[in-house]
């Protein structure tokens, strides 16, 4: 079987990665998918546990956020569903071509001939959504911190230290989500 039987004369350029890493590709959709899937709970748990005229567990009344705050975290809670939404349609639009590339050959189901372009362009557009939803349901947190515990200007310290921790953790993991995206998009 010569080279040209191999690969469709559309996919196999240059541009066009061996299909023997289409499995890693589909297997790393896969994951996005699941955590968008996740994060997407805690969108909507983050919706349940702040209902607006809620007092806080800090004593001064003072301290209790007012609706403001409680439709900052609605929209915070929106946008960031709409990202992890995006991502997660964008990486099951790219599982799905994949495998229906592989509809004809049933002995390789791991396996397609894909443009590496629309792969690599829809990876990234599939990891920047995700990154913006977790930027958005960091935020929205804080909204639901400032309604259960006090609001940060308050000086509530449960407040301050659970924001601290919050923006802290979860900026770190992004930055690493973002190198390795990046490690992987470069090379």
């Amino acid at each position: 079987m010569d080279e040209s039987d191999a690969c469709p004369r559309d996919y196999c350029p240059d541009s066009s990665l061996p299909s023997s890493t289409t499995s890693v590709h589909v297997t790393a959709l896969d994951g996005l998918v699941n955590v968008n899937s996740l994060l997407t709970i805690a969108v909507f748990v983050g919706l349940s546990l702040a209902a607006p005229g809620q007092r806080s567990l800090d004593s001064r009344s003072s301290c209790d956020a007012g609706p403001d705050v409680a439709k900052k975290l609605l929209v915070f809670e929106v946008v960031s569903f709409s990202f992890f939404l995006f991502s997660s349609l964008v990486a099951q639009g790219l599982k799905l071509a994949i495998n229906l590339l592989n509809s004809s050959d049933v002995n390789e189901a791991f396996r397609a001939h894909i443009n590496s372009r629309v792969l690599r362009v829809g990876m990234l557009a599939s990891a920047v959504g995700s990154v913006m939803g977790c930027l958005f349901l960091m935020l929205s947190m804080v909204n639901v911190i400032e309604i259960r515990l006090g609001l940060l200007s308050c000086g509530s310290k449960s407040a301050t230290h659970a924001v601290s921790a919050l923006v802290v953790l979860v900026t770190s993991a992004i930055l690493v989500y973002i190198s390795t995206v990046l490690y992987a998009f470069l090379h």
